[in-house]
């Protein structure tokens, strides 16, 4: 079949993770296209997104290898320190690193992320982005790929690469069959303005109904104090926080907090999503791989989805710059099986221990409210079980390519 455009891979979705794999491709010399349906314009628009994200210490060492971090320098804010509290009740974690260590990560907007890894990718003669374009067949044979739009275009690769987030289409074309189940939980999401600094500490206070989630953010144009808001509740209830007018809304939202940051504000539009777990141990097949959410989704509970995505794009990015070096095709199975082996436990992992947080945190009653903060008074005592747990939330535990690595 006669194409209009090739390259070494075909990424569909050029998301967070999809274009930094297209990012760090380039930096070996390996040529992609990206195919996504949204508009940049939109994605980057001032009030669209009002999510943000923990980037943790192994992934901004990804974006320094791949040239973003000086742009991204002064638009995140360092978390110095988490602090874990179930209900605001005595017995909380504070999970505060030495001084020499640097901070626990840091928190962006995730339009800032999008806007300077726009303009990184739009830089690189190797990635050819294709914004506005909708995929109408995917063809996988031994001898490469082909990926035709619905606009008729024809794209032809050697590896195609499935990023286009949960319910990626191509995944379930292809027919994995990941572990999969509904939370029945709802996650509303709201920047906030407060009187208080947070001080960048990030709040993480579990209710019976889920986490409520405190993620600091930096001042404003205007010198206001500003967090994200990730408020969990039951799917059955949330239609009742996204209708409150601003002001009850602002009132619950207070209440919740109990008076850790003041006098607050809503400083961008409410919106929310249904949260759900899927998992694919597979996570290759023919000439075909899966990144990011296309192959985990979990909770937000642990601020790591987008991390564990990011470890799949330098898992993935080492394993084919290091297969073509040695002649090899990019979609040649070995090299695509060397990839699974690598990530198949971390996604595991990770994804085990979020689903098993969310559980143990959402049972109710004061029995099991006294345990958990016993159990959390153990890991506060404990240097050598706040060094792991850190070591976790930093993403610098396992075999790291070497794209994580400082």
């Amino acid at each position: 079949m006669n194409s209009d455009m090739s390259a070494d891979v075909v990424i569909l979705g050029g998301g967070l993770v999809g274009m930094t794999l297209a990012i760090a491709l380039a930096r070996e010399g390996i040529a992609s296209v990206v195919v996504d349906s949204s508009d940049p314009a939109t994605q980057t628009a001032q009030g669209f997104d009002g999510r943000a994200s923990a980037i943790s210490t192994a992934s901004w060492n990804l974006y320094s290898h791949l040239g973003m971090a000086d742009d991204l320098a002064a638009r995140g804010c360092p978390i110095d320190a988490i602090a874990v509290t179930d209900g605001l009740k005595p017995g909380r974690i504070d999970f505060r690193p030495e001084a020499d260590e640097g901070s626990l990560g840091r928190m962006f907007a995730n339009r800032d992320l999008r806007l300077v890894m726009y303009a990184v990718a739009a830089r690189e003669p190797l990635i050819t982005f294709l914004p506005n374009a909708h995929v109408a067949t995917r063809e996988r044979g031994a001898h490469g790929v082909t990926v035709t739009l619905a606009d008729g275009r024809v794209l032809a690769g050697r590896l195609l690469v499935a990023a286009e987030g949960r319910q990626s289409p191509t995944r379930d074309e292809a027919g994995f069959t990941p572990a999969r189940w509904n939370y029945h939980h709802r996650a509303i999401i709201a920047g906030l303005t407060h009187e208080k600094p947070h001080n960048n500490v990030a709040w993480e206070i579990f209710y019976p109904a889920g986490p409520f989630a405190l993620l600091p953010l930096l001042d404003d144009e205007a010198g206001r104090h500003r967090s994200a808001l990730v408020w969990t509740v039951a799917e059955k209830d949330a239609a009742g926080p996204l209708a409150l007018p601003e002001a009850a809304f602002v009132g619950e939202v207070t209440r919740r907090m109990g008076g850790i940051f003041g006098a607050i504000a809503l400083a961008t539009p409410r919106s929310s999503y249904p949260l759900n777990f899927h998992h694919t141990a597979k996570v290759a097949d023919q000439r075909l791989v899966l990144v990011g959410d296309a192959a985990h989704g979990m909770h937000p509970i642990a601020g790591q989805g987008l991390n564990l995505g990011l470890r799949d794009v330098a898992a993935l990015a080492e394993v084919l710059a290091e297969g073509m070096r040695l002649g090899l095709d990019p979609g040649d199975a070995q090299v695509l099986r060397r990839y699974e082996r690598w990530r198949a436990l971390d996604g595991f992992m990770v994804s085990g221990a979020t689903d098993v947080l969310t559980r143990l945190f959402g049972i109710p009653g004061r029995l099991p409210s006294a345990v958990r903060r016993l159990g959390m008074a153990g890991v506060q005592r404990s240097p050598t079980l706040k060094r792991f747990f850190m070591d976790e939330a930093r993403g610098m535990s396992g075999k790291l390519p070497a794209l994580l690595q400082a």
